[in-house]
């Protein structure tokens, strides 16, 4: 009290903003940690009750086992896991018709082939140093990983191998030695201490004299023709980062895979959340001049910390969608589970930091997900708390419209909003008179819109009514969940570099309906919604669901974007007065070379179409063939080139990343 009394006015006037300003961040962060508390228990009551089940339930168990193997036997033993016993032995066969021809020693060139690749005459004359630091390494692992060096087809390559193992493993040096003595492409150094995974990695780099670096792991293996198809797309593309999509095989060969990684073009949120990239990475040497190639400070995560900084510095990053690296998971590797190196986790979150830090921001956390221990969930500091305009679209269906307006005031912490209804024809007394009730609100602004339904207009005229500086389109048949779902899509569209964000949506059975939008998937090959009718529990492939990612689009049921922006874009395209207008929008917010994203954290119901009834019927689906037939005629030159965060060997008739095999094996 002595010290209140001693401030001049406007002292304490300051002093008790401030105060009320740390409180109230405190109750935010509170606010968050509840819901996510809230969501864990869900997720625990919903494993209890599968635990407990029925005595039905129970005796049914054969018959579910063998029912779920053959509906899921494609996707998800081939791209997300491993079964045992019968399962595993059925499967393998499964593979060996399958993957084994496509991604495994089937896809290695024959002569003919091998013949051509190595007679290709590139337009540059390119060194490749492949780095290998060894530790103890077994004689097994040590020449197969040598031989899949020296088989490559494209010759002009070094390996560097630096040897940090123990003198009860002299045999490594031994056999290195012997290799080198018939290839003087090998470079062997014998190192006098065990320096660790950076440290004998930088041993090696100062070993390499070529123009590009390679990083191979001691215990692995790469595909015949990994080097000639980098070469290909650092001569044609002028290339300075270059990836591929790999392989876990566990055993004697390749053969036997057990996940296949099918990666998107280079994501700047997908990378800081989970390191997709991995192996095989290929930089151009320039790109560490002056830096440090891995910093033993991150040891177990040292490349997620080296692709961080490089692809911050490359002009071309490039993503060879093609399986040329073999990761083997044995015990003891990080591949076999993280379990292996627990410190990894620590090194991870490490680098994600200082990364974060490099570009300014600040009082960010970071936090493993349930998808696995590498994979992150970033929380970013909402810097800023602009007035967001959240415009409904609405005819009639007052009891949706309300639903949706009293979840968003009673649920949501944010609160610096508007919600401006744009009334659309409605024949009802009854909307007409929530209209007038819900009116009353402070918050709430209704509007009206005049002339046939289409859709693009509506929102367009909604937004001329907003006095945010952020626009939040939403559906009038959604309802929110998440109590900071503002927040959560805020923090990504405060940034300079980001256009639109979009939300995770659940149908009311808690199935998904939008965890993103792939441009050509879709019976009409325009666009389609992935992990489309998963449950809500499942994390996804290679844990997607789970964390913040680019994406083309997102649905306009819940984006979020600056005002400013869709201003300078036009708003939606009213040609597309029904479908595809959200789409086309995120595509003119890409082509002007900034990044959408969906993040899995702002979560909502959507019971899709009730408002607007289902697309089957004739006028209808004429309608939205026309639609469809504008956007294929408008964006022809993306759809033809495939979306950049969809792999090219999935499936666009399936939006559960099923692997496309019939184009594979042409």
């Amino acid at each position: 009290m002595t010290e209140e009394k001693t401030m001049a006015p406007s002292d304490m006037e300051a002093y008790y903003k401030d105060l009320y300003e740390r409180e109230k961040a405190k109750n935010e962060k509170l606010t968050y940690r509840l819901a996510d508390s809230q969501r864990e228990v869900e997720d625990l009551t919903r494993k209890l009750d599968k635990i407990k089940g029925s005595i039905f339930w129970k005796l049914a168990k054969p018959f579910r086992v063998v029912i779920n193997f053959f509906l899921a036997t494609k996707n998800r033993i081939l791209c997300h896991g491993n079964p045992k016993g019968i399962a595993r032995k059925l499967v393998n066969k499964y593979r060996e018709k399958r993957a084994i021809k496509i991604h495994g020693t089937g896809s290695f060139p024959g002569a003919a082939q091998r013949k051509a690749e190595e007679e290709t005459k590139f337009s540059r004359d390119i060194k490749i140093s492949i780095l290998v630091p060894l530790y103890n390494t077994p004689e097994k692992f040590l020449r197969e990983m040598i031989e899949s060096v020296q088989v490559q087809t494209y010759k002009n390559w070094e390996l560097c191998l630096a040897d940090g193992s123990d003198a009860e493993h002299a045999f490594v040096g031994e056999i290195c030695n012997a290799y080198r003595e018939k290839d003087p492409r090998i470079v062997y150094k014998k190192l006098e201490k065990n320096e660790g995974i950076s440290g004998n990695t930088n041993q090696c780099y100062q070993m390499a004299t070529g123009d590009y670096i390679g990083l191979f792991d001691h215990d692995d293996l790469l595909h015949p023709s990994v080097l000639y198809e980098y070469m290909k797309v650092i001569c044609e593309q002028n290339a300075d980062y270059i990836y591929c999509d790999e392989a876990t095989f566990k055993g004697n060969s390749i053969n036997h895979m057990i996940t296949l990684h099918f990666k998107p073009d280079f994501a700047p949120d997908n990378l800081r959340a989970n390191n997709y990239i991995c192996h095989f990475s290929v930089f151009k040497k320039e790109l560490l001049s002056g830096g440090e190639l891995f910093r033993s400070q991150f040891d177990g995560s040292q490349d997620h910390d080296m692709i961080l900084r490089l692809t911050q510095k490359a002009e071309k990053i490039v993503h060879v969608p093609k399986i040329l690296y073999y990761w083997r998971s044995h015990k003891g590797s990080v591949a076999s589970g993280i379990d292996a190196k627990t410190y990894a986790i620590d090194a991870a979150k490490g680098a994600i930091a200082e990364h974060l830090k490099g570009f300014g921001y600040k009082n960010f956390e970071i936090e493993s997900t349930r998808a696995f221990a590498t994979i992150f969930r970033i929380r970013y500091d909402v810097t800023a708390r602009p007035k967001v305009s959240i415009v409904i679209a609405n005819k009639d269906h007052v009891e949706d419209l309300s639903r949706c307006v009293e979840s968003i005031i009673n649920v949501s912490t944010y609160d610096n909003y508007e919600i401006v209804i744009v009334e659309n024809n409605s024949e009802t007394q009854e909307i007409h008179t929530y209209y007038e009730e819900i009116s009353q609100h402070p918050l709430v602004r209704v509007v009206e819109y005049k002339g046939a339904f289409n859709y693009s207009k509506i929102n367009n005229l909604g937004v001329e009514h907003t006095t945010g500086d952020y626009v939040l389109l939403l559906n009038n048949d959604t309802q929110v969940i998440t109590p900071n779902w503002i927040e959560e899509m805020l923090m990504y569209a405060l940034r300079d570099d980001v256009g639109v964000v979009g939300a995770k949506l659940y149908y009311e059975d808690r199935t998904i309906q939008h965890a993103g939008i792939v441009v050509g998937l879709g019976a009409h090959r325009t666009a389609g919604h992935t992990h489309y009718r998963i449950p809500e529990a499942n994390v996804g492939y290679m844990g997607k669901l789970c964390y913040a990612q680019n994406v083309s689009a997102v649905t306009g049921a819940c984006m979020m974007v600056k005002k400013s922006l869709y201003e300078e874009l036009g708003g939606l395209d009213e040609e597309f007065a029904v479908a595809l207008n959200d789409v086309d929008f995120c595509l003119k917010v890409r082509e002007k070379g900034l990044l959408n994203i969906f993040t899995p954290f702002a979560e909502l119901y959507h019971f899709e179409s009730k408002s607007r009834g289902s697309d089957k019927n004739d006028s209808r689906a004429i309608r939205y063939q026309q639609e469809s037939d504008r956007f294929k005629i408008k964006w022809e030159k993306v759809l033809a080139a495939g979306d950049p965060y969809y792999n090219p060997n999935f499936s666009l008739d399936h939006s559960d990343f099923t692997v496309n095999w019939k184009r594979a094996k042409n």
